[in-house]
């Protein structure tokens, strides 16, 4: 009610000032000097204040790409499909660049040489078919070829070879984490279904016991990945809508209550690989570097200072209050690490059979 009574307040106020204004506007009319007109000199100060402002921009943009432009245009993608998508952002990256390089132009020049003169008359156009035939055909033409080239990237990377083998793993999000299922030496997931989640027996996921495909799954909260090996995920969520990204590998795709989705390819580089990668070596020194001076604050929230690369699975929707820390670790080794790992990992009829 009280927030009600402020917007009322607020809205009054509003239209009260807005009426003086009318009032001071009206009470101007017919004075010898109207300061609601642009004179020459306004014209001119404006026009020059647009060419600076375009200065401004270019130089904006330019020392964007120098400080920042590793970010879109510096590859550290880990899969198999990341170099696709990169050069996808590159093309639309060089696109928007080249088409705000011209239109700023010629919006700003304009507005500086055909400033408002006395004397001057203003050309006026009703219509021109050919100005309205280019600036139609021009960008239908370009986003089409965008749009046809990224429909092509999607394709090649939903439409997983079954016939490559891949290794089926599901991601199972909730607040605030994740759980990993791996699908065993049968490599196919048992039945599972929220209803069926009874922590008493370990079986935090909900799996069905009486289903011969759940007994040698295998539940984890750090995500292994064998480097060459293609990977079929399933996403599940039990609460609400999460997204499971994976910013290195390029892959993101929603986990949606109620329905299964997935997404799929191939690990490319180790963590280790990827942790002698010089542009990764530089931004984990100046990691370490902010972290040191902050060290205190970090040892009080009970965080190591030392930083060390690791790929991740994040969350990328605001999935609630702890959005923030839903992550979890994903290593990627060799096929003989990851073999010798996964041979340590309880199945889940071995977790059943302990938890009773």
């Amino acid at each position: 009610m009280t927030g009600f009574l402020t917007l009322i307040i607020v809205l009054f106020v509003a239209v009260a000032i807005w009426q003086m204004v009318k009032i001071f506007d009206l009470s101007q009319v017919g004075t010898p000097d109207d300061g609601a007109i642009a004179t020459d000199k306004d014209n001119r100060i404006n026009g020059y204040l647009m060419m600076g402002f375009l200065v401004f921009i270019y130089a904006i943009t330019i020392l964007s790409f120098y400080y920042l432009g590793d970010l879109p245009l510096v590859s550290n993608s880990a899969s198999e499909h990341g170099p696709g998508i990169d050069n996808l952002m590159i093309i639309s990256m060089i696109v928007i660049f080249i088409v705000q390089i011209f239109t700023q132009f010629l919006l700003h020049y304009f507005a500086f040489k055909y400033k408002g003169e006395k004397g001057r008359k203003a050309l006026f156009y009703a219509d021109n078919n050919t100005l309205e035939a280019i600036w139609t055909f021009i960008p239908v033409i370009v986003l089409a070829g965008l749009i046809i080239y990224g429909l092509f990237t999607w394709t090649s990377i939903m439409n997983v070879d079954e016939s490559e083998d891949p290794m089926v793993i599901e991601l199972y999000a909730q607040q605030f984490n994740w759980k990993a299922r791996y699908s065993g030496d049968d490599n196919v997931l048992g039945l599972a279904n929220v209803r069926l989640i009874d922590i008493d027996k370990a079986n935090i996921l909900g799996l069905d016991e009486a289903d011969p495909n759940a007994q040698d799954d295998i539940i984890t909260t750090e995500l292994h990945l064998p480097v060459g090996k293609p990977v079929l995920f399933k996403m599940r969520s039990q609460d609400v809508l999460h997204s499971a990204y994976m910013p290195h590998f390029r892959a993101q795709m929603n986990c949606v209550p109620g329905m299964i989705t997935q997404f799929g390819f191939t690990p490319a580089v180790t963590t280790e690989e990827m942790r002698q990668n010089p542009d990764m070596i530089e931004k984990v020194a100046n990691i370490n570097a902010i972290r040191k001076e902050n060290s205190e604050e970090i040892l009080a929230k009970g965080q190591e200072v030392y930083y060390e690369f690791d790929y991740l699975l994040l969350c990328n929707k605001i999935c609630g209050k702890s959005h923030y820390n839903m992550q979890m670790k994903i290593i990627v080794e060799t096929q003989e690490e990851y073999d010798a790992w996964i041979k340590e990992q309880k199945t889940f009829a071995k977790s059943v059979v302990q938890a009773e």
